[in-house]
């Protein structure tokens, strides 16, 4: 932005170097294309994960549904094959041994998690998969587009940041060009530096 400015101040500025208005060139351009790609990058990054979520949020609601699971036992530890991480930060989640029929009407019997607080005996509702298996609640559509914002989001700074990325490569080249030349006119009057009159 500096460089923008900088340009319409010393437009008509005789030391205005051509690598100034070309410095000053490529910042302008780069902001509009921030300013106009990365919002639409974004739009479309998050169009895209929200058809794709809405998606696997119907199929979730088609291959999942609840059936009642009644408790055999109460277990005041997490099973050895649970996370322990994902156990310590879900306090309120209890562990129980259950029996339940499947969609099919197969009968199954294995640990699961529940947040309700339930006995022996006391029956709770369970999210099952079509072979009758425990799985987890189906993602609805608000939480579909929350993820979906989120990839947007992130697909708009992706861009902004490749365009940043360009720009500074080709800073750095301008730069590399303008010290070869600053170098070469150097090696040209450098030898005669400070002694008078013999450049003229």
């Amino acid at each position: 932005m500096r460089a923008i400015v900088g340009l319409w101040r010393w437009r008509g500025n005789p030391l205005c170097r051509r690598s100034d208005r070309r410095e000053a060139w490529l910042a302008l351009g780069a902001m509009i294309l921030v300013v106009a790609v990365a919002p639409f990058a974004g739009w479309l990054g998050a169009s895209a994960a929200h058809s794709a979520l809405l998606d696997s949020v119907r199929t979730q609601n088609q291959a999942r549904q609840q059936v009642w699971a009644t408790t055999e036992s109460v277990q005041n530890r997490a099973p050895l094959d649970s996370d322990p991480e994902s156990a310590a930060h879900q306090p309120d989640r209890q562990h129980v041994v259950a029996h339940w029929a499947g969609p099919d009407g197969s009968s199954h019997k294995d640990t699961v998690t529940t947040r309700e607080h339930v006995q022996p005996g006391e029956r709770f509702r369970l999210w099952t998969d079509a072979g009758g298996m425990p799985a987890n609640r189906p993602m609805s559509a608000r939480t579909a587009s929350s993820y979906a914002a989120l990839a947007g989001l992130a697909a708009g700074t992706g861009a902004a940041g490749l365009m940043e990325a360009g720009r500074r490569l080709a800073m750095r080249q301008l730069l590399r060009r303008r010290y070869a030349l600053w170098d070469a006119e150097w090696a040209r009057i450098g030898p005669d530096w400070g002694r008078t009159g013999s450049n003229s």
